[in-house]
């Protein structure tokens, strides 16, 4: 698993996303886009994957549903300080999920991981990397 964020930008040629790091100066108000990509080497049932967000992003879609994406269904359900997504079943292959966020808060702060697991099978298990955020006033 493998979870990347990127400051998205509208241009007069379209969408541009550009992938945050240390150095990257985040302001109040820009539009984050977080992606998660999943490989899964076999086929699963009944899985929850979980994604943290940092204390300053605000998530812009805030209604739980169901979604339907490249021959995969799953129920995505948006929380305080997490987005869950819920699997019934989860074929072999690699899935990238894609959601934005707002900065609403300066300061320094650590974006979580994503973990996934079976959830009745919990020793099938595999989590991302944190990324630390940095976000400055705006003035």
């Amino acid at each position: 698993m493998k979870k990347k964020i990127f400051l998205k930008k509208n241009t007069d040629t379209g969408e541009e996303i550009s992938e945050i790091t240390e150095k990257t100066n985040l302001k109040v108000g820009d539009l984050v886009r977080v992606r998660i990509e999943l490989r899964s080497d076999r086929d699963m049932e009944f899985v929850h994957m979980k994604d943290m967000r940092a204390a300053g992003f605000e998530p812009i879609n805030v209604f739980s549903q169901y979604k339907w994406q490249d021959g995969l269904g799953y129920y995505e359900s948006t929380k305080d300080a997490s987005t869950n997504f819920f699997f019934d079943y989860l074929p072999k292959g690699v899935y990238v999920f894609e959601y934005n966020l707002r900065v609403n808060n300066a300061g320094e702060f650590s974006n979580g991981t994503t973990t996934i697991q079976s959830m009745y099978a919990p020793e099938f298990s595999s989590h991302s990397e944190g990324v630390r955020v940095e976000v400055g006033s705006g003035e």
